[in-house]
């Protein structure tokens, strides 16, 4: 009966991945979309995992017996879940350890990492409190109003504490990097993220000044990096032209999550009440 759960739990999350069309409307619709065809399957298999591993490896369920088999692919799943935080963490640990060996060096009213490279690079590092890393190429090459813009753009990604929340979808998209359309969302979930970065700083500097910064730092091949970063050039060009567009369009409010929008996410959790069905 387990065996059962695990298989139709990998059907239904295989169908709402495979799903997934580019999303086309709003950034608030595409993104709660994105979102949730990006984080429900995962969060299902993962809740049933837990639940066929609450329930053990023997007993009955529904008047059939269960078997060992399911509760050892649970507990060997949730193993990797786990290996696999660790080893992201561990490499988001030196990213940090690496922005702090590098010199301090004050921005206006705002404290950044000197990294000492040509090439042009701005991002946050961190976790939750992330710290803002340039490059000296950043720093020879742009002008003031141009630097001012970007500095703008990384305060956005810092506002929404996006390197935390970013550290954990990625640890999603390790984890069910064989499920459909993983990569898709991914790329749509980043890219909805910058544009939420660029919205926030639009409404702090000129948005064509913005986008010349953008253009310039995207043009020059930025350095980048996926773990605890967020930097003004990821994601790289393929989405260059959709950034710039929103920039130079009337500005789109971006409205703050609401409890509703998580209602969805709590279906997820149905696998957890078959175990008081299990003797």
């Amino acid at each position: 009966m387990h065996l059962m759960m695990i298989l139709i739990t990998l059907a239904v999350a295989w169908w709402l991945r495979s799903s997934w069309r580019e999303p086309q409307g709003s950034w608030s619709l595409r993104w709660r979309r994105s979102l949730f065809l990006f984080l429900f399957p995962p969060l299902l298999i993962f809740m049933t995992a837990i639940a066929v591993l609450f329930m053990g490896p023997q007993g009955r369920m529904g008047g059939m017996y269960a078997g060992s088999i399911s509760y050892f692919l649970a507990l060997i799943y949730l193993g990797i879940f786990a290996i696999l935080c660790i080893k992201l963490a561990f490499q988001g640990w030196q990213s940090v350890e690496s922005a702090r060996n590098c010199p301090s060096v004050n921005l206006g009213e705002k404290r950044a990492r000197l990294l000492q490279t040509e090439a042009m690079f701005a991002g946050q590092i961190g976790f939750w409190h992330p710290e803002l890393v340039v490059s000296v190429g950043l720093l020879q090459t742009l002008s003031p109003n141009h630097l001012e813009s970007v500095l703008a753009h990384e305060q956005g990604h810092y506002q929404y504490r996006d390197t935390f929340w970013f550290f954990w979808l990625g640890w999603v998209r390790s984890c069910t990097a064989w499920l459909p359309n993983t990569e898709p969302l991914w790329q749509e979930l980043l890219v909805l993220r910058e544009l939420r970065a660029d919205s926030y700083a639009a409404l702090q500097v000129d948005p064509l000044v913005l986008a010349e910064s953008l253009l310039l730092v995207v043009s020059s091949n930025p350095l980048s990096s996926e773990i605890c970063c967020a930097a003004l050039g990821s994601p790289s060009a393929d989405r260059l032209e959709q950034r710039v567009e929103a920039l130079l369009a009337p500005p789109e409010p971006t409205p703050e999550a609401q409890l509703h929008s998580w209602h969805g996410f709590m279906l997820a959790f149905l696998p957890l009440v078959t175990v008081i069905f299990h003797s």
